[in-house]
């Protein structure tokens, strides 16, 4: 089935370049961006996205033998086309840092712990209403070179398929009062308007009694009060 999209806002979206964001430097394109015409390639996808995913990984805190260390959380919400139609049956995608701000990956060599019973990354196909719960760990936060004393705020990369290829989305969910967000370069790149569509709210009917504090971030893939792509 093919899908028509509305171009991205430009008010909801970070700019390809943000120089106080020092990779953006080099990474922004110098042209102005060119918009292609959807033909099927951009606008379909698969009819099952479980042929990709394979099993899910909902629970980032069973993958391993032990518990992982740090504070257990509950992250849901759900998938949103423009108009608030639910995206039911799509792949969602989380990757994060460890609670001691680490990333299990080679390139990460921040000094500070792995954490052998985390691997930090999880996968799941939403529900009917467009619905999606992962069980993880809170993120720490950590150093990032980018100026002096420069510290990311803890935060939870999301990959959204949508219904098509076309509508994937990558962007980072922040938790709320999280002082480092005001001071971060990334973050702040965002509109300002639309920066409150990436920190997730508590929600103490999430929480689970004596076991995980529990947030709410919905995504919106497109048109008024998408999230912003990040």
């Amino acid at each position: 089935m093919m899908h028509a999209y509305a171009p991205l806002d430009p008010t909801a979206h970070p700019p390809t370049l943000a120089p106080d964001y020092k990779s953006s430097l080099k990474r922004a394109p110098l042209e102005p961006l060119v918009r292609i015409p959807q033909t099927p390639t951009e606008a379909t996808g698969p009819d099952d996205w479980r042929c990709i995913l394979g099993h899910a990984v909902a629970d980032l805190t069973k993958e391993h033998a032990g518990a992982p260390i740090g504070e257990r959380i509950v992250v849901t919400g759900r998938v949103l086309e423009e108009g608030g139609r639910p995206v039911r049956e799509t792949l969602v995608e989380i990757w994060q840092a460890n609670s001691a701000g680490r990333y299990l990956h080679p390139v990460d060599q921040h000094d500070a712990p792995l954490d052998p019973n985390f691997t930090g990354v999880g996968r799941l196909i939403t529900d009917d209403e467009g619905r999606y719960r992962f069980y993880t760990i809170e993120p720490g936060a950590y150093p990032w070179r980018n100026h002096r004393n420069a510290w990311r705020p803890k935060h939870i990369h999301f990959s959204v398929m949508g219904p098509a290829f076309a509508t994937r989305l990558v962007t980072q969910m922040y938790f709320p009062g999280d002082p480092l967000i005001a001071i971060d370069p990334i973050a702040q790149s965002v509109p300002k308007d639309a920066l409150e569509r990436l920190i997730a709210r508590f929600d103490l009917g999430v929480t689970e009694e004596g076991f995980a504090l529990g947030y709410v971030f919905d995504i919106v893939l497109r048109g008024a009060g998408a999230t912003p792509l990040g």
